[in-house]
């Protein structure tokens, strides 16, 4: 995958804001011309990430559709500012849309770090299929809610642990290393009842973190390991599988309340062709990563012991199961099983 050619994605977060693209801009055309909308999307991905990819490729083909009517600028790469400062613009309508992190996102929208439950899904596939269910319908619903309207589910993957100090095939493992998670009460959750400490650090410091020793490793995708280099600074990779996640594709209910029936139906079906590419290029890329970190003679891959992995962590559905939103818990494992 090779860097983005939009010009855009090099802007500064100062330049951005200047510019006025924090906010939609309606610009004024001769009489009987349709105004120009012009929206912004931010996101966290590196460049070269399907996530960065499919989000410029979103914004390509919304102005081809509507023949420059709906513009996007896009800013990747935390741009505009990390994952929960982008999803407090959403819902005042500064930003217009994104496409972050399940993790981030539950810090409003508890219920859906849910579909990380350890070892829920046993591939990106089975989730989607679910997420395309009722269980989806229902987290539409209460999306709108806080203000939100998903416009997609963008694949992030089943995840793998790294670490700088050794292989991890069983969770005793993990005991006295540091591991830097999201902001993911699910994610914390499973590391803990592993043994592992955790510590919450922004996507983007993470790199200098590992690097300075600040935590020992982390948990990602082998797409997001692979496009922010973490392994250059995390030599061990060790294949646990313990959970999926998803990015949600984010629209703010502001923006989408401004426009038009005809340019809903647009931006929703623009957003689902961009959805289709993303999931390829993140399964495509899966498959590459791993291929080229067991031939990498700096790193060192291992398969962990799953089964040691589902029973150290098979509390944490008992602990959500309880939370207030437990019935939505029980109802998405029954899916996931179904």
């Amino acid at each position: 995958m090779t860097k983005t050619d939009n010009p855009s994605a090099s802007l500064s977060r100062r330049s951005l804001l200047t510019a006025g693209l924090a906010a939609p801009v309606i610009l004024t055309l001769p009489r009987g011309a349709q105004a120009q909308v012009t929206m912004t999307l931010g996101h966290n991905a590196a460049a070269g990430n399907p996530r960065w990819i499919a989000a410029d490729r979103f914004g390509e083909l919304l102005k081809e559709r509507t023949n420059g009517r709906l513009a996007v600028r896009v800013a990747g790469a935390e741009q505009l500012g990390n994952e929960q400062s982008l999803l407090t613009s959403l819902r005042t309508g500064a930003v217009d849309m994104t496409a972050n992190s399940q993790g981030s996102t539950s810090a409003l929208l508890p219920e859906l770090a849910s579909l990380g439950l350890p070892f829920l899904f046993p591939t990106s596939a089975a989730a989607f299929k679910v997420l395309e269910g009722p269980i989806g319908t229902e987290l539409d619903q209460r999306f709108a809610k806080i203000g939100m309207v998903p416009l997609g589910w963008w694949d992030n993957g089943i995840r793998h642990v790294t670490n700088s100090k050794r292989p991890i095939v069983k969770p005793a493992d993990l005991k006295g290393l540091k591991i830097r998670t999201p902001p993911d009460p699910m994610t914390i959750d499973i590391f803990q009842a592993l043994g592992a400490g955790t510590e919450q650090i922004s996507f983007g410091e993470l790199y200098v973190a590992l690097q300075q020793g600040v935590v020992d490793g982390q948990e990602n995708p082998l797409v997001n390991i692979a496009s922010s280099k973490l392994f250059e600074v995390n030599p061990f990779i060790s294949l646990t599988a313990h959970k999926w996640e998803c990015s949600p594709f984010l629209m703010s209910q502001i923006t989408w309340m401004r426009l038009s029936p005809a340019d809903r139906d647009v931006v929703k079906a623009t957003a689902k062709e961009a959805g289709e590419l993303q999931r390829k290029l993140f399964l495509d890329a899966e498959t590459k990563f791993a291929t080229e970190f067991r031939t990498n003679a700096k790193l060192q891959v291992n398969e962990a012991d799953q089964a040691a992995f589902r029973e150290a962590s098979a509390k944490v559905y008992d602990t959500w199961k309880a939370k207030p939103f437990g019935d939505f818990v029980d109802r998405l494992a029954k899916a996931a099983r179904a």
